[in-house]
């Protein structure tokens, strides 16, 4: 078995406006995560098992990384990530006022793209094209 670390040439990022509380900041990770593995099969590992022979569900394969900014910022890598037309998801403020999923993409849907009130966007994608689309934001903290 190999102690070499693993390098992966793909980057799973998660950009959070950083006015958030951190109760959302959460809750938005964890939505905007939910829906890689989805549409992207390769970024989910082998089920995971303890000593005991319990089963667990497999996860990502790679880190997680997040990262927050401002507005702006986050309008800036909304449009990068359209023009790569990178696999994504994008959460709302509108959608800390909705209860379910139908309610959820109905929020979305009502609002053109250009005035989506942008909370939250996940990528994933070669390294280097997500190292584009989240150009200007921070590690957070």
């Amino acid at each position: 078995m190999s102690t070499e670390p693993l390098r992966f040439d793909t980057k799973i990022a998660v950009l959070l406006r950083e006015d958030l509380e951190p109760w959302q900041r959460l809750n938005v990770t964890a939505f905007l995560v939910s829906g890689l593995g989805t549409q992207v099969p390769e970024v989910i590992g082998e089920p995971y098992e303890d000593a005991d022979g319990v089963g667990y569900l497999p996860m990502f394969r790679q880190p997680v990384l997040v990262f927050q900014g401002t507005k702006e910022t986050l309008r800036a890598a909304h449009a990068r990530v359209l023009s790569r037309a990178l696999p994504r998801a994008v959460f709302t403020g509108d959608l800390f006022t909705t209860g379910n999923d139908r309610d959820n993409r109905a929020a979305v849907r009502a609002v053109p793209t250009a005035e989506l009130d942008l909370v939250g966007l996940s990528v994933y994608g070669p390294r280097n094209a997500v190292d584009k689309v989240v150009k200007g934001a921070r590690m957070h903290p």
